[in-house]
């Protein structure tokens, strides 16, 4: 898509009262003036189009960083690479799928903002698994729900706990919340715990990859999360359900869990999660065959 012209916004409070004020005067569309817009867009590659359903979602982009203000950047910053996330969600979205631009974009927002979050964060590697991110993006949400400080260390039982709930190490939790203690000088010596001494930076990792790499992971990401989208249109409701509660949730439900919600036996639940998991490898396959197919 072509740049889409925005609201600019000065990195001050009263700039972002001002950007809040102006954002809210685009309209909201009715559900069959959206699909109208985004069909001309698809088929007709309509900018105007494209720039109203862009402009009519701004609010949204604004609340949803508005939750990723406690990481210490510019909420300008944040709100702006929302509105990239919402960019490409409006290049992606096809209107003949049965839900609202809003549920699709809510995704590449968040996504969007993290990526930019971790990229912001890089100096002290924070991790690149599932449950890094999970711990990275939770912990002082947490730290808040059990009363925990938001600097110094956390005790034993706190560290089990937070360890407990997002399924990491008792080691990862310890290590994150050293890292989102808040802007402590690279000199500052470290806390005194089990023998460890030395100062911030002795424990500085700088193993990133390179920009080229990142990109090409980030857009192999991209790929996969689109895929994997589109294959779960091929499920029915039931077994979208159950593939989600067992696969995707950050909480995994049990066969126990499910097989009371549909009154069914926890083997047909199994039944049911090995035929939607295999029907969505079939659509991955297909999807993944056809993009091969098409001229680069």
């Amino acid at each position: 898509m072509t740049q889409v012209n925005l609201p600019t916004m000065t990195l001050t409070d009263g700039g972002l009262n001002r950007y809040l004020q102006k954002i809210k005067r685009f309209p909201m569309l009715h559900p069959r003036e959206e699909y109208m817009l985004a069909k001309r867009y698809l088929e007709h590659g309509d900018l105007k189009a494209a720039h109203t359903l862009v402009t009519s979602h701004l609010r949204l982009v604004a609340k949803i960083a508005m939750r990723y203000r406690g990481y210490g950047l510019p909420i300008g910053e944040v709100i702006s690479e929302g509105n990239v996330g919402l960019m490409q969600a409006v290049k992606r979205f096809e209107p003949e799928r049965d839900f609202r631009l809003a549920t699709y974009a809510m995704w590449w927002i968040k996504a969007s903002i993290q990526e930019y979050i971790l990229r912001s964060w890089s100096l002290v590697k924070i991790g690149t698994t599932a449950n890094q991110k999970r711990l990275f993006f939770n912990l002082r949400k947490l730290k808040s729900r059990i009363q925990a400080l938001d600097d110094g260390e956390l005790n034993p039982d706190q560290v089990r706990e937070i360890a407990t709930r997002l399924k990491v190490s008792e080691d990862e939790v310890i290590s994150m919340n050293r890292r989102l203690a808040g802007d402590t000088s690279l000199n500052a010596p470290l806390r005194a715990t089990e023998g460890e001494s030395g100062e911030w930076q002795d424990w500085l990792v700088d193993d990133a990859s390179s920009q080229e790499q990142t990109l090409i992971e980030q857009d192999e990401l991209e790929n996969r999360r689109g895929m994997l989208e589109h294959a779960m249109d091929a499920l029915s409701n039931r077994e979208k359900r159950i593939f989600s509660a067992r696969k995707l949730s950050e909480r995994p439900l049990t066969l126990e869990e499910l097989s009371t919600e549909f009154s069914i036996s926890r083997e047909r639940v199994r039944q049911i999660e090995v035929r939607a998991f295999e029907k969505i490898q079939n659509a991955v396959k297909t999807e993944a065959l056809f993009r091969k197919q098409l001229p680069s």
